[in-house]
C-alpha cells in the first residue's frame, strides 16, 4: 500500500485490513514514499516524520508491515520501481503483488512512469472513496487495462490527510480520525501548524 501517509489515518488502515480479508492477501506492506513525483518536497511533511507516523499506526496488527524501500531509494519515488523490488525480493515464491491505493491516484496512473508496464506487473486495487465516479476508469484506460484494477468499497475514506493538516492549522480536534499514538506524534513534533500544510 502506497501513498503519501501525510498523515497516516484511520481510512488507510480501514482499506488496508478490508483488502487484507477481501482478497486474501498474507500481509500488507505499507510504503511511505521517499520523494513523490507528483508533490514538490515542500509540501509533505520530512519523510522520518511519516515512517514514524506509519510505524505507530500499523503496529497493533502483525498482518501489517512498514517498508522503508522508497524513503532510502535515492530519486523520484516511482511506484513500477517498488513493485520491481519486490517481485525481485521475492522471485523465489512467484509472487502476486497487489498495489493498494485510492481511486483518486488510479484517475492518474495513465500519467505515472511506465503505466502499461506497471499494470502487466501487478494487480490495483482501488479503493473508492465519496465523490469519485468509479465508472470512469474504463473510459480513462479503455478495457484491457482496466482488467487489472480490482474495485473496493471503502467508506472510511471519507477521512482524509488533507483535511486532517487543515483541521490542526485551523486549531480543531483530529481525535478519531487517526490513531492515539500518531496524534500524539504530530503534537509532540509540532507537524501541520505551518499555513503550507493547509
Amino acid at each position: 500500500m502506497g501513498g503519501t501517509f501525510d498523515p497516516i489515518h484511520y481510512g488507510h488502515l480501514s482499506v488496508a485490513e478490508q483488502a487484507r480479508c477481501t482478497f486474501r492477501l498474507h500481509q500488507v506492506a505499507f510504503i511511505p514514499s521517499g520523494n513523490p513525483p507528483h508533490k514538490e518536497r515542500r509540501e509533505t511533511a520530512d519523510p522520518e516524520h511519516r515512517y514514524l507516523m506509519t510505524v505507530l499506526a500499523t503496529s497493533a496488527n502483525p498482518r501489517f508491515a512498514v517498508s522503508r524501500v522508497e524513503l532510502d531509494r535515492k530519486g523520484p519515488s516511482y511506484a513500477i520501481d517498488t513493485v520491481r523490488f519486490y517481485l525481485n525480493l521475492h522471485k523465489d515464491l512467484s509472487p502476486q503483488i497487489f498495489f493498494i491505493t485510492g481511486i483518486d491516484a488510479v484517475m492518474e496512473i495513465l500519467t505515472w512512469r511506465s503505466p502499461e508496464e506497471f499494470l502487466s506487473l501487478c494487480t490495483i486495487i482501488s479503493a473508492t472513496r465519496p465523490g469519485y465516479d468509479a465508472g470512469k476508469l474504463r473510459t480513462i484506460l479503455g478495457d484491457n487495462l482496466f482488467r487489472k484494477i480490482k474495485m473496493l468499497e471503502a467508506p472510511a475514506l471519507a477521512i482524509s490527510s488533507t483535511d486532517i493538516r487543515s483541521r490542526i492549522c485551523k486549531g480543531l480536534p483530529i481525535k478519531y480520525l487517526l490513531p492515539e499514538s500518531v496524534e500524539h506524534y504530530i503534537y509532540k513534533n509540532r507537524l501541520y501548524n505551518d499555513k503550507t500544510f493547509k
